[in-house]
């Protein structure tokens, strides 16, 4: 996994809500290989292969919208992509952090965004 790799998997909320949750990281990753589109899906998963010029700090997360339902979210990767992610999405939501698992190359992270 490159340093800028990350896993996104969703859950809670609908498909509009992982979307929005999607694009809050778009400014910080880039863009993802696809947007969450099926309606009737629990859970929603998107990956990300690259950074934008947005630099370290990456987006701000603005223009991401509302969320209608609670969402948890796991981000997985390098743990400076986790890091990144976790910043990105802490500045765009109302956000609670569910804890962290450390591997050798890998972290995982889950976090519960508020509407």
């Amino acid at each position: 996994m490159s340093g800028t790799q990350l896993t996104v998997t969703l859950s809670g909320g609908g498909a509009d809500d992982a979307r929005a949750v999607v694009r809050a990281l778009e400014g910080t990753f880039g863009a993802p290989d696809e947007l969450p589109a099926d309606e009737n899906a629990t859970v929603h998963m998107a990956t990300f292969d690259g950074e934008t010029d947005a630099g370290p700090a990456g987006g701000d997360g603005e223009g991401s919208g509302r969320l209608s339902a609670p969402v948890t979210v796991t981000v997985q990767g390098s743990p400076e992509a986790v890091r990144r992610a976790s910043d990105t999405l802490t500045r765009a939501f109302t956000a609670r952090d569910d804890g962290a698992a450390s591997g050798d190359q890998e972290q995982e992270r889950q976090l519960l965004l508020e509407p």
